[in-house]
């Protein structure tokens, strides 16, 4: 009954969405002034998280090396694609900073909704555990 719970490993692949797209967002942040840098940005969780017809797409871990102890080589992390909505600096670059803040909120937003998720059901499965 308990050994597949889909809650939790829904809102465990939000909250790794969530820190793939502010480490996207923040690497726009650091290239803001570099030229002809394009801004990026991670498709939407509900558009990924099933995209390849399971769930295995965003969880677990990715081994990088032969070497590394836990995770699977083949697992996958959300490819970033070049955000086309941003307007060009004379330099090149569609970074925009206001731009960046708001989708660094999101992914906050994003990453605390995932905690809730996980903490609501946590304490679901606690006061059906203890009433047994």
């Amino acid at each position: 009954m308990f050994e597949n719970l889909e809650v939790f490993k829904i809102s465990h692949a939000m909250a790794v969405h969530a820190g793939q797209k502010q480490a996207v967002t923040a690497q726009n942040v650091a290239n803001a002034d570099t030229p002809d840098y394009k801004a990026r940005d991670v498709a939407a969780f509900a558009d990924s998280y099933l995209a390849d017809g399971s769930s295995v797409g965003l969880s677990g871990q990715k081994a990088t090396r032969d070497t590394h102890l836990n995770g699977s080589a083949d697992a996958q992390m959300m490819e970033p694609f070049i955000d086309r909505n941003g307007i060009e600096a004379p330099n090149g670059n569609t970074v925009s900073l206001e731009n960046e803040m708001l989708k660094s909120l999101d992914a906050k937003r994003q990453h605390d909704r995932a905690l809730a998720i996980y903490k609501s059901s946590m304490n679901i499965l606690r006061a059906t555990l203890s009433r047994s």
